[in-house]
């Protein structure tokens, strides 16, 4: 499995998911963002080129936390499009996973 995949213009991220599965959602949150950031600069993109995002949340309740540091990380001047929803991840402790699809257009 890849990490991302580029088509033409396009790159899509596999699952992002968090390095700590016992950290708490701020703190995995931030590490999926972080893996977000790292994965689209291998790729010659930032957050700026986002088109869109899906943001899995073990518990949805957890939503309100997730979007406080969603809000501190994202460009403002480039929001993507998102969706969130709350799932059953699949390893024990994960709250978060994120998919993304951004433009490598520059």
């Amino acid at each position: 499995m890849s990490e991302a995949a580029r088509i033409g213009d396009i790159v899509f991220l596999a699952g992002q998911v968090p390095d700590d599965l016992t950290a708490d959602v701020a703190t995995q949150t931030r590490q999926v963002l972080a893996n977000i950031d790292r994965v689209l600069a291998k790729m010659g993109c930032s957050k700026a080129d986002l088109a869109s995002v899906q943001v899995w949340l073990n518990d949805i309740s957890d939503i309100g936390i997730m979007n406080r540091v969603w809000d501190e990380w994202v460009d403002r001047d480039n929001p993507p499009a998102r969706a969130t929803g709350g799932v059953r991840l699949a390893r024990a402790g994960m709250a978060v996973e994120m998919i993304a699809i951004a433009s490598a257009r520059k």
